[in-house]
């Protein structure tokens, strides 16, 4: 029924904004780290990040 509209409504790619970064985890858009290619919300940073080598000074 509704296949002959799928072509021409999906959404553009976005090329800035908020938007367009994204965790690699959960997708969450806000809180984004992007240092050293990390791609992940700080919640996300938090729960990996001694498993991916980082270290907790005091």
């Amino acid at each position: 029924m509704l296949t002959k509209y799928l072509k021409h409504n999906t959404p553009k790619a976005r090329k800035t904004g908020k938007a367009r970064k994204r965790c690699r985890r959960c997708l969450r858009i806000g809180g984004h780290i992007n240092k050293y290619g990390l791609h992940l919300c700080r919640q996300c940073f938090r729960d990996i990040a001694t498993k991916i080598g980082f270290k907790q000074y005091s």
